[in-house]
């Protein structure tokens, strides 16, 4: 009979103590640790799958790092030209790939959507939280017909790879980790030690056969990925699916990577047919508006590694009672306090008595401080109720002494704006050393201080 040992886990950061706590030392948290009975016989542990038994057998042994061979394995190009954008130019065969997101946000529909639109290998799709028939109602509102895709609906581990050595697929998608059981471990579903073997199980079956294997995560109340902290550090890839269920737009962000870079973003628009790959981002985020309104300027953003060109709307009244509103959507409240100290000290603005709204356009949540200056102008646009031109966009970052600092990859910047037909765009003057402007049919337009972009504007 195998020995049986029972341990305490932490539900929110996977900890383990052989017996209660009440704060996690590990997490700080309260009354998260739960008692759960983990089975440790190595003879029943399961054994790397392999389509060749041989292989399965073979022992392993250490070899000289200068006689390693590399082989060069070709990425799966996968249809959605966002998630290969994301994974750094496709699917690396045997990787895993771990996302995680909100309820709701649009998981389980982005790899269906990409299982049916792949139509050229076979995909098992495993499910623990749908039936049959609601993954079909959801496929038939894709619209896509995909003969070689088949579906799961099981939640233990020994029944999942049974099938996949019947079927023997080229990708499997698992929806949801936080769903499976593996008969090796005695705990429920979705608990700190279930997740880590089965995890653990479909990282061996990964890397045995060379399959690349997707799982959806579920997350915490607090916006991190649920189960232990080693689930990040096991799989090869983790994204983060996010966005405001209000608006359509949804950023799909690599957090960790070992086959490209973190610094990509794909974004998706979700329609009535699945989600939609935004190619060109700026063109949405940019509202054509029939008249030339006021506290309104256009800024220039990186988002990871992407060009973006975002609309600032800024709205200043009068202070009707006592205490003055200062009230942001997307941007950080405390760097709106300091702009406005800045233009109360440097430029004899008098926003103390003055309401002032702040919204980036979209729904984007945007920490880039390069949009300082163009939130400074749409403020003075609004307090002086002056109209600026649709056509320039700005870029950079205020200090306290009103100074326009330097920002990063102004090339990208600028090389967006041109593309989207921008006339003018103002820059640090401090980004001028080494940048060619012959290579741009847009105006360039350095400055050194805000004073300086009031009187050009205003």
């Amino acid at each position: 009979m195998a020995k049986i040992k029972s341990a305490f886990f932490c539900q929110q950061c996977g900890y383990e103590t052989p017996k209660w706590t009440g704060k996690c030392p590990s997490c700080g948290s309260w009354n998260s640790f739960v008692e759960e009975v983990i089975q440790r016989d190595e003879k029943q542990k399961p054994e790397a799958m392999s389509w060749d038994e041989g292989a399965a057998k073979e022992q392993r042994k250490a070899h000289k790092l200068d006689e390693v061979v590399q082989v060069q394995q070709p990425r799966m190009l996968a249809p959605d030209t966002e998630l290969n954008r994301v994974l750094g130019g496709g699917m690396v065969p045997g990787s895993v790939i771990l996302i995680a997101g909100d309820p709701g946000i649009g998981k389980s529909t982005l790899f269906l959507q990409c299982a049916l639109q792949w139509k050229n290998i076979t995909t098992l799709y495993v499910s623990g939280e749908e039936s049959e028939q609601q993954i079909k109602l959801r496929a038939d509102r894709i619209g896509i017909t995909n003969n070689n895709l088949y579906l799961l609906t099981a939640t233990d581990t020994t029944t999942l790879f049974n099938e996949v050595k019947k079927i023997r697929p080229q990708l499997l998608i698992i929806d949801s980790i936080q769903t499976l059981e593996s008969p090796y471990v005695e705990s429920a579903a979705g608990s700190v030690s279930q997740v880590r073997e089965c995890a653990a199980e479909l990282q061996r079956f990964a890397k045995s056969t060379n399959i690349p294997v997707c799982i959806i995560g579920h997350i915490t109340k607090d916006g991190a990925i649920a189960g232990p902290k080693v689930l990040e550090h096991m799989v090869d890839t983790v994204l983060q699916f996010e966005g405001d269920r209000h608006y359509a737009y949804r950023i799909l962000r690599t957090l960790k990577n070992r086959f490209g870079s973190t610094a990509e973003l794909g974004i998706y628009e979700m329609v009535q047919s699945g989600m939609r790959p935004v190619s060109n981002p700026s063109e949405i985020l940019l509202s054509q508006h029939d008249e030339p309104l006021s506290g309104i300027a256009i800024a220039a953003t990186m988002e990871a590694s992407r060009p973006l060109m975002i609309e600032v709307q800024a709205l200043v009244t009068q202070a009707v009672y006592g205490t003055p509103q200062r009230t942001v959507s997307g941007f950080d409240l405390r760097r709106l306090q300091l702009l406005l100290a800045v233009l109360e000290k440097r430029g004899g603005f008098h926003f103390g008595a003055k309401d002032v709204f702040v919204n980036i356009a979209g729904g984007l949540k945007i920490e880039d401080p390069s949009i300082e200056l163009a939130v400074v102008c749409a403020l003075l646009s609004s307090y002086e109720d002056k109209t600026l031109p649709s056509n320039i966009c700005l870029v950079g970052e205020i200090g306290l002494s009103g100074e326009i600092r330097a920002i990063n990859r102004i090339d990208q910047r600028i090389a967006e704006a041109d593309k989207l037909g921008m006339d003018v765009i103002f820059i640090p003057k401090a980004n001028a050393k080494g940048l060619d402007t012959k290579n741009y049919k847009i105006q360039i337009k350095m400055v050194n201080k805000v004073e300086d972009v009031y009187k050009m504007l205003f």
